[in-house]
């Protein structure tokens, strides 16, 4: 047995007992609990956010953090889309790991951002996506058609559920089908030999976990714009789950994110980084649901897309209330978070508020 092995062994189980009298009032410990790792180190990349803003970096005590400078040699910088990628480190002990959560809107941009940042696809091993939608997936086929030979060959992607390969649209032409239908096509990955693992439940993927299913317990709706999703397969593309489109009777109705997770990590002395990437479920409630199934009663950072973009101001402030609750050391609003938040948060909780830009580096408990 390794020296890491052990180690983890003796960190996994003890902190879910201690954990539950800490939770807010009527909050409840979920029956479904995993072992989590805990990292002595965590460093999340950001590789593409939804805007490049600023060269100056953010500061905090308990994070460092710097930033990739925006233009380099021969007209070489970064591009800026709408979406979310990052490339995140871990290390336990002497063991490393590399994780690649969510892969931006198009493998243009994905790929040269993570060139331009020195990454090298060979050093990855864990492969994540957060949900269903374009801008989080969009980089994905042509990154790994680029990039196979340099991949495990035993490639895993995992996924929040089947709701990843729905289509969806904004609009339905007169016949009641999707019109502009952005949907990621299972075949492809076939054809890439990547194994598609779903993770309906909390699943340890190296050094992180993701959260399962994400109970809608706090007073988040969805918010913004509802795009319409499809449960039913056309000609082999799109998602097939029986129950739910029997509820919507074989046509499309409002896009819920039923298998949107969320991606965590345990910081030794530190407590949980969250990744919400883009939050549809709440970010609230996702914070939780990481407290819930890993036993660890402290929320260190909670970070990537709020999905808050045209909230009311009552709302912000229910989330902004929230996260004094949770008692959150550090806030990094990404991608749809949207500037209200950003504004609201600065103005009451400043001293816990990092930005991030592309090409911004945050490392925790070093």
């Amino acid at each position: 047995m390794t020296t890491n092995l052990r180690r983890r062994q003796l960190v996994f189980g003890s902190a879910a007992a201690a954990a539950a009298s800490a939770f807010p009032p009527g909050f409840s410990v979920a029956q479904s609990t995993v072992q989590v790792p805990v990292c002595d180190s965590l460093t999340v990349r950001v590789i593409t956010d939804s805007s490049y803003d600023s060269p100056r970096v953010g500061s905090h005590k308990l994070v460092k953090t710097k930033r990739t400078p925006p233009l380099g040699t021969g007209r070489r910088g970064f591009h800026n889309e709408w979406g979310l990628a990052l490339a995140i480190e871990s290390r336990v002990g002497s063991e490393t790991r590399h994780t690649l959560l969510d892969f931006g809107f198009s493998p243009a941009a994905y790929m040269n951002n993570l060139a331009y940042m020195g990454q090298d696809p060979a050093k990855f091993q864990h492969f994540i996506v957060s949900h269903g939608h374009g801008d989080h997936w969009g980089g994905l086929v042509g990154f790994v058609e680029k990039n196979r030979d340099k991949l495990p060959k035993d490639m895993v992607l995992h996924i929040g559920g089947e709701d990843l390969f729905c289509a969806r649209s904004r609009g339905r032409n007169p016949a009641g089908h999707l019109t502009d239908a952005d949907v990621l096509d299972r075949r492809d990955l076939d054809r890439l030999r990547v194994k598609v693992v779903t993770c309906e439940k909390p699943t340890v993927v190296g050094h992180a976990f993701t959260t399962g299913w994400i109970p809608r317990k706090s007073f988040e709706t969805v918010q913004g714009p509802l795009p319409l999703v499809q449960y039913f397969q056309t000609d082999g593309l799109g998602c097939s789950i029986a129950d739910e489109n029997t509820k919507a009777a074989g046509k499309a109705v409002d896009d819920q994110h039923i298998h949107e997770h969320a991606t965590c990590f345990n910081v030794k002395d530190r407590g949980l980084v969250v990744i919400s990437s883009c939050g549809h479920a709440g970010i609230i409630n996702s914070s939780r649901q990481g407290m819930a199934v890993s036993g660890v009663n402290k929320l260190h950072c909670a970070m990537g897309g709020f999905h808050l973009f045209g909230s009311s101001p009552d709302y912000l402030r229910k989330t902004m209330d929230e996260f004094k609750a949770l008692n959150a050391d550090v806030l990094v609003p990404m991608h749809c978070s949207g500037p209200s938040l950003i504004a609201i948060l600065n103005s009451e909780m400043a001293d816990r508020v990092i930005t991030s830009t592309p090409g911004t580096e945050f490392v925790f408990g070093a």
